[in-house]
């Protein structure tokens, strides 16, 4: 399996693991936000980004992925509601930075936090996590 996706995987089977806010729905497959039902929120869309890929030797080559993680809340206080998804988000990444392989070479890095503006009752932020890693020519 390729570290795109072993990553993604992973990512989504930590974010259905959060507590408070626990997400109804983690997905990779898009959906219209305006459609879901109030019951099925939080609601947490993971999907693979851009990849940046560098060689450091002969054989050797680095990769960058960003991931985009757009959460969504909904009802009053949004603002606190969408800190607490960040702050639950960003914990449950930290966890495990090597995405769940014995690759020590995998780092995971939260590089962004943005603001999407909603109409009320809807929140949404999006967060850009990057994932780091080294392989060689052939194995990926």
């Amino acid at each position: 399996m390729s570290v795109r996706e072993t990553v993604i995987e992973d990512m989504i089977r930590v974010l259905k693991d959060m507590d408070d806010p626990k997400p109804v729905l983690v997905t990779r497959e898009p959906f219209d936000v305006e459609k879901l039902a109030i019951t099925q929120f939080p609601a947490i869309l993971v999907q693979s980004g851009e990849e940046i890929r560098e060689d450091f030797s002969m054989r050797g080559r680095t990769g960058s992925i960003n991931y985009q993680i757009r959460c969504f809340v909904r009802g009053t206080q949004l603002d606190q509601k969408k800190n607490e998804i960040i702050e639950r988000v960003e914990e449950q990444l930290e966890l495990d930075r090597n995405r769940g392989t014995a690759n020590l070479s995998i780092k995971t890095e939260i590089i962004e936090i943005a603001p999407v503006v909603r109409l009320e009752p809807l929140g949404e932020v999006l967060i850009t996590a990057r994932v780091q890693y080294k392989y060689t020519r052939g194995t990926t």
